[in-house]
């Protein structure tokens, strides 16, 4: 049976942290070092993006993350527009090492006024 998306990220939410906006805005700002990566295509990361956050795409998390966090303490959360990419590469990231990773599950709208 072929799993759906929406299958795919219920099933990952179950394995990884997954926060509100309130909760992955007090980690950040409490942490002094966590990254936020917009796991969105570069596109929509160019038309509004947080101001601290880094754009690398979904699909690119793999190649680029590790060279530019190679420390696997690092806090890392992750956001897209809806939650799901995010849930996904989160798990990607928790499964390739990296201990302190977190999925902002909401939407990018209630995130940016949350966020800046």
């Amino acid at each position: 049976m072929i799993k759906t998306a929406g299958e795919l990220i219920n099933q990952a939410q179950t394995e990884i942290n997954c926060l509100d906006v309130a909760s992955a805005k007090r980690l950040y700002e409490e942490s002094g070092y966590a990254v936020i990566i917009d796991v969105r295509e570069s596109d929509s990361a160019a038309k509004s993006k947080l101001n601290d956050s880094i754009n690398i795409s979904r699909g690119l998390i793999e190649m680029k993350v590790p060279g530019q966090f190679p420390n696997p303490d690092t806090i890392i959360l992750t956001h897209c527009g809806g939650g799901g990419r995010a849930t996904l590469a989160a798990l990607t990231l928790q499964q390739m090492g990296y201990q302190n990773v977190y999925a902002i599950t909401a939407k990018y709208e209630d995130i940016k006024a949350g966020f800046d």
